[in-house]
């Protein structure tokens, strides 16, 4: 073999090689980053893209056509308008590469199409036997048939398309919410390894659960989403000093706290405890 192929051959492996040891670098930088403030700091900033995709869901009336399946007819098994949006939308991101992303979970994530951009290498910071962990079918179930009936004014305006596309940004902010209770989990269980990994091992729930709970900060967290819904919600109007527009609000504060309070911190309670309990594996 010619002796310049066999330098260029040298070079290209030792580029690889360095490409790799600053691929690894990288991942243990962010992995050393990884605390429970920042965690909850991005927490906090999630709350802003809730409380305003719930904001604009409710500038539409409840539109029930939206989500029965008799009023939607197409060839192909769709289901609700709704569902053909989700689907549709999703199989669009997915070859742009979204559910590459370990934070994004689909809603529907049976025969969704391969990603067709360039692979992003994403930091591997949890457990790979962990990561399936899935509870959108809950989050389906619960906005539909909770949380959307508390904040959307009944009656129709015939805006079923624009209201189908406000359900899907509120459940896909809220499924990345409490999918980052994964992020969570594996930052307690790093802090806090010799108490989790007995109750990991004998697959005892409830110590899970009780090791993750702080009423302090869950109390906390209600008390700042509704003081987010009074602010980003509130009805405003140039130049009238009136006390008429006081304390009303797009969305209703105390709804958005038992939101949370009811499902979203359950929720994200519930993926900790099912990540921990394959954190070991």
């Amino acid at each position: 073999m010619d002796v310049s192929v066999v330098i260029v051959l040298i070079l290209v492996r030792w580029t690889c090689s360095i490409s790799e040891v600053e691929m690894v670098k990288a991942e243990s930088d962010v992995s050393d980053r990884l605390t429970l403030e920042s965690v909850r700091d991005s927490l906090i900033s999630q709350e802003d893209s809730i409380v305003f995709s719930l904001i604009e869901r409710a500038k539409f009336p409840l539109n029930a056509p939206t989500y029965d399946p008799s009023y939607f007819s197409m060839p192909g098994s769709y289901g609700s308008l709704v569902e053909l949006v989700v689907k549709q939308t999703e199989a669009v991101q997915a070859k742009a590469g979204r559910y590459e992303n370990p934070e994004e979970h689909p809603f529907f994530p049976d025969d969704l199409p391969p990603s067709q951009v360039p692979p992003h290498k994403y930091p591997r910071v949890l457990n790979p036997a962990a990561v399936f962990v899935n509870v959108n079918k809950k989050i389906w179930d619960v906005y539909f048939n909770k949380l959307l009936p508390l904040f959307v004014a009944p009656g129709d305006d015939g805006n079923y398309a624009s209201t189908a596309v406000r359900d899907l940004e509120c459940l896909q902010v809220l499924s990345r919410r409490i999918h980052y209770g994964k992020l969570v989990a594996e930052v307690k269980f790093r802090d806090e390894w010799k108490h989790y990994e007995p109750a990991i091992r004998a697959r005892d729930k409830k110590t899970l659960m009780d090791l993750l709970t702080a009423p302090a900060v869950e109390k906390a967290v209600k008390k700042r989403v509704a003081k987010k819904a009074s602010i980003f919600g509130q009805e405003v109007k140039v130049g009238d000093d009136s006390d008429e527009n006081k304390g009303k609000y797009k969305v209703d504060p105390a709804v958005v706290s038992r939101f949370y309070g009811d499902w979203v911190i359950p929720l994200t309670k519930d993926v900790e405890v099912q990540y921990l309990l394959h954190r070991l594996d």
